[in-house]
């Protein structure tokens, strides 16, 4: 099976970007189409943005839209998420996930494996 490890949170202020890497490991990541999704604290995890195996389809939270950008490098193992024009409420931590049935999805359960996640925290 397939592990997940994500990397690039910090601290940030708003207007400023991040690249998140989510590197794989035990397993070939084309794979798994693949998610990003987050939590913040005393909140429910949120479906950030999603990418198919060939990495040819994308799909975006709207609350992400035109700001973020997930790609892969399936050659490399590893998955990326591009955030630019970050804001506050853009605070949480950040987690990748791999599904190795199916298409990519919004939604957590249809993900069969998860990274540790990493912190995000954007200062006003």
């Amino acid at each position: 099976q397939v592990q997940l490890v994500e990397s690039g949170g910090g601290l940030v202020q708003a207007g400023g970007s991040l690249r998140l890497s989510c590197a794989a490991s035990r397993s070939t990541l084309s794979s798994y189409a693949m998610g990003w999704f987050r939590q913040a604290p005393g909140k429910e995890r949120e479906f950030v943005a999603t990418i198919n195996r060939s990495g040819g389809s994308t799909y975006y939270a709207d609350s992400v839209k035109g700001r973020f950008t997930i790609s892969r490098d399936n050659a490399k193992n590893t998955v990326y998420l591009q955030m630019n024009s970050l804001k506050p409420e853009d605070t949480a931590v950040y987690y990748c996930a791999g599904r190795n049935k199916g298409a990519y999805s919004y939604t957590p359960n249809a993900y069969d494996y998860w990274g540790q996640g990493t912190q995000v925290t954007v200062s006003s």
